[in-house]
């Protein structure tokens, strides 16, 4: 046996052959290897040849080097007798190394390198020497042969609307909506390969003024459903060879909500904001690379492709490895304020009216509220959408602007109001926060004027809760603040109930004792 093979058999890490376990714990990695040169994964490339530093070369990378090393003469090195003079110097006639059978004639004992070569160790070429090893989760035999979902386990239209009435107020009609887009698209996923049907997923277009509630009932939606669940912004996204996100870096968020498991990133959800802002330009010369053309980019993942995502990164490169998506089953939500759509579908239904008794007047749209409701496909084109896009969204949902009475309800109702968010940081203060009815709705009404929606109340809040929030910690003394319309109107001021010098807001159950035992 020779010095190789008995160091091949000592150190299996130094050897260039394929590895594999006798006892099956390649099933068990969680993890999957990645070709050092080529960066394909092990499911594609094959198996890898093992490297000393944990370098991984796949079979055909290892080969391209080997022919590229054989066809390449080293300023003829093949040719240079030096080389014959080494070789012979360096074995005998019987295979066996010069050291153990004695120095040959002409040589003096020690062997000679390749002339005019020098190897470079990859070691060196990292900073702790050993290179950044990059995986990807690598799916395991028993998940494969569960099923994808279980149907029992899915959870019904009115449970999910249920849990969402506990976060957002109103928007009845959009809670409904996205209920059921979410049980027919899991019931779509789990009956994909049961029967000869085939279920078409419902995308949903979400139209709505800023502030109605869009994209935090998307988030509240993440929280409820264990499902991966990625938020984009359209806004950032351009045409492919252009300074900007691509258009597959949302698959790429989903694949790493899912954990950077494809499989069960192929059952998610993507809801893409701002989908208004890549409407057609109008009256423009220049090349429209964040608007049309991201839409046209995007027909492929709305209707169902097979992508390249990089795995860990937005954009392609060379040393991230990419991954292959199927968005056959990926449910897209896309929601967009869609200014001045309002305009354009008042004049489409000005068109309409006529002249006589019982006759609809032009003016009869100006005051409607609800004007979104009445949308059509043909108002979405004429805003900029080709109609490639709306295809792709069959359902189309409209969110209505909120009322003064949802804005009070907003600021209390909800499991995490804003209300409740201030009463708790002034109870770590050991004070009582509380808000007369006619404070609320005053601070609903500044909000309506502002006609930013829901963001405006967080604002007003944040105004006149300044003053308090900073002379508080003042004063130990202080017990209650009640905050009153006149507070807020900027007519006078709130209401102070001052404790006892003696008992504290914390010494309240030693003072309820004291009175028990009529002290």
């Amino acid at each position: 046996m020779s010095d190789r093979d008995d160091r091949d058999r000592k150190d299996p890490e130094n050897s260039l052959e394929h590895t594999e376990d006798p006892k099956g714990s390649e099933e068990k990695k969680e993890y999957e290897d990645v070709c050092f040169i080529c960066r394909r994964p092990e499911s594609k490339a094959g198996k890898m040849f093992h490297l000393p530093n944990h370098i991984c070369v796949c079979d055909d990378c290892m080969h391209k080097t080997m022919d590229a090393v054989s066809q390449y003469d080293y300023q003829g090195m093949l040719n240079n007798p030096a080389l014959y003079q080494m070789l012979n110097s360096q074995f005998d006639g019987r295979g066996k190394d010069a050291k153990e059978g004695g120095q040959e004639e002409g040589g003096s004992g020690e062997k000679k390198g390749f002339p005019n070569i020098s190897f470079i160790n990859l070691a060196d070429l990292t900073n702790d020497g050993i290179p950044r090893k990059q995986k990807i989760r690598k799916k395991s035999g028993e998940q494969k042969e569960k099923p994808a979902l279980d149907l029992k386990s899915i959870p019904a239209p009115h449970r999910i609307k249920e849990r969402l009435d506990q976060y957002v107020i109103g928007q009845e009609y959009a809670k409904k909506v996205i209920s059921v887009a979410v049980y027919n698209h899991y019931k779509r996923v789990a009956t994909g390969t049961m029967d000869e049907i085939e279920i078409e997923k419902s995308n949903i277009l979400m139209i709505g003024p800023t502030g109605c509630g869009k994209t935090y009932l998307v988030k509240t939606l993440a929280r409820l459903l264990d499902v991966p669940l990625a938020i984009a912004d359209a806004t950032s996204l351009t045409e492919a060879g252009y300074i900007g996100d691509d258009i597959e870096s949302v698959v790429s968020k989903l694949l790493a909500a899912a954990d950077n498991d494809v499989e069960r990133a192929e059952q998610g959800i993507i809801f893409i904001d701002e989908i208004d802002k890549i409407a057609k330009k109008k009256n423009t010369t220049s090349r429209d690379v964040s608007g049309e053309s991201v839409q046209q980019g995007m027909l492929k993942l709305l209707e169902g492709a097979e992508v390249e995502v990089p795995v860990g990164a937005n954009s392609k490169n060379a040393m991230v490895p990419l991954a292959t998506v199927n968005t056959r089953n990926i449910l897209f939500i896309c929601g967009g304020a869609f200014p001045d759509l309002e305009e354009i579908i008042r004049q489409r239904l000005r068109k309409q009216t006529s002249i006589g008794f019982n006759a609809e007047l032009k003016d009869k749209w100006d005051k409607e509220k609800n004007i979104l409701s009445k949308v059509t496909v043909e108002d979405l084109r004429n805003f900029g959408m080709i109609p490639e896009f709306i295809g792709r969204l069959p359902v189309i949902c409209t969110l209505e602007g909120l009322s003064r009475d949802m804005m009070v309800r907003i600021l209390k109702e909800p499991r995490n109001a804003i209300l409740k968010q201030y009463q708790k940081l002034l109870e770590l203060d050991e004070v009582k926060l509380d808000f007369e009815e006619g404070a609320l709705e005053a601070i609903a009404e500044k909000a309506m004027k502002k006609d930013t929606g829901a963001r405006a109340l967080r604002s007003i809040i944040e105004d006149f809760m300044l003053d308090i929030m900073y002379e508080i910690p003042k004063d130990d003394n202080i017990g209650r603040v009640t905050i009153t319309r006149a507070y807020v109107e900027g007519t006078g001021g709130p209401v102070i109930d001052i404790r006892s010098n003696q008992y504290a807001l914390g010494d309240m159950e030693k003072l309820n004792a004291i009175e028990e035992k009529g002290i």
